[in-house]
């Protein structure tokens, strides 16, 4: 297996592959990619297979920023013969030796195209799964513990076959966390933040990290789409925005609007625990001002989103990371980050930093 195979969002592929090349080179895995623009997914070839299977099995899957998912390739790319597909994907399987496989996902590109698939996708993976458990490369039941087997479909004809980790992979179809746009809330921003929380925030530590009367400040939160998600759990908002708040929101009793810039604004107490922030700037000057938040002690953990510029993306919030690193670590500070090219993200990539 030299081959790695990473999802991605259509027509950020030069970022995914930048970040994987970069991410195994640190690593000392050498090799190149292969892309197309708007495919929504990248390929990796190593020079050693062994070293890409120790990079795959080592390094944090949550540590990639424009990968939705990834899986190493068990064999070239499939031709499958619409009469017959299943016979094609049993042959592969067996000749790379796959055996007692806990899941299988028949997956595609999220794109235009991609999509079509989805029905076949779902028609196809019952007999499929039937006939890679008669053979032994699936267990004869569902175990979430042992490694998953990826059908990735580029067309009725064509397929790549590959194998993830489930301790190191996406738990998520195609790597997506598709979320219900709520109809009170005044702008589909909301769902950037709701899938940022589930994201970075595990389900266990809600009750206290994201707990009912927390103070918090949303930084340019006009119309009040991250707002929103603050208020749904009973915090206490001070919104900062010189636009309007949506009515909805100022009649809960717990948002306080104040029409002032959000790199002027500084809290009056020390005592709000979360920062959002999605303003239209530069991503460095959103890095530096959530740091000065984080070093003044003006809150304890932050979500925010760097705008992405039209070229050099993936440099750009590699550079933006590092000078956060480089601030806190320098004001004595111990943090944890995350990023995230998140699914309701679009020319941005959203952040979670919070003091260790």
């Amino acid at each position: 297996m030299r081959q790695l195979l990473l999802y991605c969002r259509a027509g950020f592929e030069k970022e995914c592959a930048a970040e994987i090349q970069d991410k195994a080179g640190q690593q000392g895995v050498a090799g190149f990619c292969k892309l197309s623009n708007n495919s929504a997914f990248v390929i990796f070839e190593a020079y050693d297979g062994d070293s890409l299977a120790t990079f795959y099995r080592d390094y944090d899957f949550n540590k990639l920023i424009f990968a939705r998912q990834w899986c190493l390739l068990v064999d070239e790319k499939l031709e499958l013969d619409p009469a017959d597909r299943v016979s094609a994907i049993v042959q592969a399987a067996l000749g790379a030796e796959l055996r007692n496989l806990g899941e299988l996902r028949v997956e595609y590109p999220e794109t235009n195209d991609g999509k079509t698939l989805s029905t076949l996708a779902r028609k196809f993976t019952v007999p499929l799964r039937q006939a890679l458990r008669q053979c032994g490369v699936l267990l004869q039941k569902e175990n979430h513990r042992a490694p998953v087997l990826h059908l990735f479909m580029l067309s009725g004809k064509e397929a790549y076959l590959g194998m993830s980790y489930p301790e190191n992979n996406s738990p998520l179809e195609n790597g997506i966390m598709r979320l219900k746009f709520p109809s009170e809330a005044p702008s589909r921003s909301t769902l950037k933040l709701e899938e940022a929380f589930i994201q970075f925030i595990p389900k266990d530590e809600w009750e206290t990290r994201l707990a009912s009367g927390m103070n918090a400040v949303d930084l340019g939160a006009c119309p009040g789409g991250w707002t929103y998600q603050l208020v749904k759990r009973s915090m206490m908002v001070v919104a900062i925005d010189n636009g309007m708040m949506a009515d909805s929101l100022m009649e809960t009793g717990q948002v306080r609007h104040l029409q002032v810039d959000g790199f002027k604004y500084t809290p009056d107490k020390k005592n709000v625990y979360w920062l959002v922030c999605d303003m239209i700037e530069k991503p460095q000057r959103v890095g530096e001002l959530v740091c000065d938040w984080l070093i003044n002690g003006w809150c304890q953990e932050s979500i925010f989103n760097l705008k992405l510029p039209m070229k050099k993306r993936y440099e750009t919030v590699a550079e933006v990371l590092e000078m956060m690193q480089h601030k806190l670590k320098d004001a004595g500070l111990r943090v944890r980050f995350q990023a995230k090219h998140l699914y309701h993200d679009r020319e941005e990539v959203t952040v979670h930093v919070c003091k260790a």
